[in-house]
């Protein structure tokens, strides 16, 4: 029989795979490309967002908990604000997240343990939306910031 993994490490060993079906989704995608970004700068986030999203997963909070304070979430915002991205936009790409991540988990059914991957895929999707809700508030943090008066 074959071994099971938990989803925290399927995850962690197809993270590139996974970057690599997000960033092809994001491609096609006529409203975010309307951006020119390098491969790197686009996917820049991606890594640490999955360390955090793995650590989410082997210590798990209780569904709706504020989760822990991600920097990379953070750094997102406010990068993506800068480089012109509407919110819209920003939830498009968080949407895409999740879905590669979870076509991810559809592939690798049969490598992970049973029963219990409904519990973290309401744990993947509690985490990304936390960590979108992160970037959103720095972006929104650095609009206010912008919108100051500039003092002479």
């Amino acid at each position: 029989m074959p071994q099971k993994y938990d989803v925290a490490t399927v995850l962690e060993r197809e993270t590139q795979v996974t970057i690599d079906k997000w960033y092809d989704r994001v491609e096609k995608e006529k409203d975010l490309v309307t951006i020119p970004l390098s491969r790197t700068d686009r996917c820049a986030h991606l890594p640490e967002m999955f360390r955090d999203l793995v650590s989410r997963l082997r210590n798990p909070l209780p569904l709706g908990t504020r989760a822990l304070t991600s920097s990379a979430a953070h750094n997102h915002g406010t990068l993506r604000r800068e480089q012109g991205y509407t919110p819209a936009m920003m939830v498009a790409e968080s949407r895409m997240l999740q879905v590669s991540i979870f076509q991810t988990l559809q592939l690798h059914v049969e490598d992970t343990e049973p029963g219990v991957l409904l519990l973290y895929v309401m744990a993947i999707a509690d985490e990304v939306d936390s960590q979108l809700a992160q970037a959103m508030s720095s972006y929104i943090s650095e609009a206010k910031h912008d919108a100051q008066p500039v003092e002479a």
